[in-house]
């Protein structure tokens, strides 16, 4: 084939043709709805979720995933396979040697047999560890769930870790770019908020030069007239090296939500802000709660309301009750601390809280008192060396 005819070649016959025709799995209309959602995920949830995420098929996705349960059945766990796609691939088989395997459903669709992963004896059998390949699968009719990605939840809620495979097309947010790129609609996805819940993401890599000798020498499918259709159809170069490029900004934008969270958990959150309030007197408060609250908003960050009460006081002031719930209305923090000096109360408050803003109100004192005593906005600014300090104007009546 020349060069020219191989890139003619390359464009799918129809925009709705989908990968799993190209690899000869008949497609599944299935009849039931969707029952998950993401609030009832992180709710039941019961145990750990680690996915392989590669560009796709024919990566290393199953190959990784069979490995580790390998690795951790020769460690005394138990580990159990609910279902695995080697599409006959001679090393990928010869992982699943020595791992138990439950047996799967047989269901008939169209006049043909299929098997499906039997969900309730994996949780029946209850191991420390389910390996379910091919997270986007859509199921027969006649199984309990319409997705493949449901069952994984249902087995997680009963307390057993699942370890499973996902391509990068299988996105949801991703399936108009998918077949964008690719000129080919993917029919089986995936919410991304399943990739939120997974305790861990690993990125199967591989160049696409590298899949596409794969491809060659019938290391992906065995089958000479599948792999040959799969090259000229989705395994293009083009869309491989598109598929690549989204898997690796989706991992990098994993890795940045990541970080961010544990340093605003962990350590000096350097890259998120933290917006402190102090209020002191009740004609000022409203005012200067909202206006933190929306420098909070713009940078994206946490508002934190404080009011510094002395070591002598027992009871609160009336007007700190509605402070505290408007500060929880814009959901923020709010916190009475005590101490004998207002700056040094609201420094170390700031310092254990790792605040990088703090929003005050001009003083009220007379001009010479200030110049004879110091005033508390001119004190803290020395205090506060590394933190910016916005001073608000009381507004004239």
């Amino acid at each position: 084939m020349t060069a020219m005819d191989e890139s003619t070649a390359t464009k799918p016959t129809t925009e709705t043709e989908s990968v799993e025709s190209l690899t000869g799995r008949p497609e599944i209309e299935s009849t039931l709805g969707t029952v998950w959602t993401h609030k009832q995920a992180i709710a039941e949830k019961r145990a750990p979720l680690r996915i392989y995420l590669g560009a796709a098929p024919g990566v290393g996705k199953t190959y990784a995933m069979l490995s580790e349960g390998q690795r951790r059945h020769e460690r005394g766990s138990e580990v159990v396979i609910g279902v695995v796609e080697t599409y006959d691939r001679p090393k990928t088989k010869a992982l699943v040697e020595g791992l138990e395997v439950v047996p799967p459903k047989t269901i008939e669709y169209r006049g043909v047999v299929l098997e499906e992963m039997d969900t309730e004896a994996v949780i029946r059998r209850h191991p420390a560890t389910a390996l379910v390949d091919e997270l986007a699968h859509t199921n027969v009719p006649g199984v309990r769930r319409a997705k493949r990605w449901e069952d994984v939840l249902d087995i997680l809620a009963d307390g057993i870790e699942v370890i499973s495979t996902l391509n990068i097309q299988h996105i949801e947010s991703l399936n108009d770019v998918v077949a964008k790129a690719t000129g080919i609609l993917q029919r089986e996805t995936v919410p991304d908020w399943i990739l939120e819940l997974a305790d861990q993401v690993e990125l199967v890599d591989m160049s696409p030069h590298a899949l596409r000798r794969r491809m060659m020498h019938g290391n992906v499918y065995p089958d000479a007239r599948k792999a040959e259709l799969a090259l000229r159809r989705f395994f293009t170069e083009e869309n491989l090296t598109a598929l690549r490029e989204l898997a690796l900004m989706r991992m990098a934008n994993q890795v940045d939500e990541d970080l961010l969270l544990r340093w605003t958990k962990e350590t000096i959150p350097d890259t998120r802000e933290r917006v402190l309030v102090g209020v002191s007197r009740p004609e000022l408060a409203e005012d200067l709660v909202r206006r933190g609250a929306r420098v909070a908003q713009r940078a994206h960050g946490d508002l934190l309301v404080v009011h510094v009460a002395g070591t002598e006081e027992r009871d609160e002031p009336t007007w700190i009750a509605p402070i505290r719930d408007l500060t929880a209305q814009l959901d923020g923090e709010f916190e009475v601390i005590r101490s004998e000096s207002a700056v040094e109360g609201v420094i170390g408050y700031a310092v254990r809280q790792h605040v990088t803003q703090i929003v005050v109100g001009e003083p009220l004192k007379p001009r010479w008192q200030e110049i004879l005593r110091g005033s508390f906005v001119n004190r803290l600014i020395r205090k506060a060396s590394e933190i910016d300090i916005h001073v608000i104007a009381q507004r004239k009546q």
